[in-house]
């Protein structure tokens, strides 16, 4: 489970970079606060893989649900469903901004609320006892 996290997180790590830093991308504001929530997940687990701590899901849960609920209301707005008017995208790029397009559906803010939902979905089955690591 904690290899997972790890792998996921690393992912929209170096995923978001790649968006960022290759493709020339520029982040809207809200991007920046999913970011801020994603990349201390990456250090986190890591340091959990290499030192196995019970205490993880402390650890780690308080930035996966402050990141995922970024997420979904950044979804809700290139969805549609809230106004723009309402988002703190007031300078720069506009949080409505599409960079992306993937059969129609898939966009940058969407693959960030995938990356948290996974994360979240793990962190619950590991502390559930469902999703046991190998020792």
């Amino acid at each position: 489970m904690v290899f997972l996290c790890f792998l996921v997180a690393l992912i929209a790590t170096l995923g978001s970079l790649f968006f960022s830093e290759v493709m020339q991308f520029i982040p809207c504001s809200m991007c920046w606060y999913q970011r801020i929530f994603m990349y201390p997940l990456v250090i986190i687990f890591l340091v959990a893989l290499l030192y196995p701590d019970d205490k993880l899901f402390k650890y780690s849960i308080g930035l996966v649900i402050v990141g995922w609920i970024i997420a979904f209301y950044h979804n809700l707005l290139m969805f549609g469903i809230i106004p723009e008017s309402v988002v703190p995208c007031v300078q720069g790029v506009p949080c409505s901004t599409e960079y992306i397009n993937w059969f129609g559906f898939i966009t940058i803010p969407l693959l960030s609320l995938f990356a948290y939902s996974t994360i979240l979905i793990l962190l619950y089955l590991g502390k559930k006892g469902l999703c046991k690591d190998e020792k």
